[in-house]
């Protein structure tokens, strides 16, 4: 089923791009899809702090939640997204963030997923394309507004 790694510049630096993707509460306010995100738990590690959260997804006709059990390391730029149970048969995502020598920094965002339903794995493989580009769009536009050049 649909996976994608990309690598992507920003302007903003590593630190900038960690702190609003681990900012997970705001995703309603600015991810297509995303309608509600509520947080059950917060751990904080010596190295990591460890979330657990439901995400509810919506469109149009279909809404389904999901949980899922976030790591989020900030001395290593490492976001990793562990699936726990929902509409998923399977959901590996992760993200790394790294600072280049001349400004902004490196996306690297990994994502692999498979739905419980087969029907909906080949109606949502051929709009994968298209929904992924759209939320990579939504978080760099959630960065300008946060962080303006």
């Amino acid at each position: 089923m649909p996976k994608r790694r990309i690598i992507h510049r920003v302007p903003q630096s590593a630190e900038q791009m960690f702190a609003l993707v681990a900012d997970v509460e705001s995703y309603p306010e600015f991810l297509p899809w995303c309608s509600g995100l509520r947080v059950l738990s917060r751990e904080n590690h010596k190295d990591h702090e460890l979330l657990t959260a439901d995400m509810t997804i919506g469109y149009k006709i279909f809404k389904e939640v999901f949980r899922s059990q976030v790591t989020l390391n900030r001395a290593e730029k490492h976001i990793k997204v562990h699936y726990i149970k929902g509409p998923f048969r399977r959901l590996d995502n992760n993200w790394r963030f790294a600072d280049l020598p001349d400004k902004g920094s490196e996306i690297e965002f990994y994502i692999d997923f498979e739905l419980r339903r087969k029907g909906l794995n080949a109606l949502v493989g051929g709009l994968f394309e298209h929904t992924f580009m759209r939320l990579l769009s939504a978080f760099e536009g959630r960065a300008r507004q946060i962080y303006p050049s």
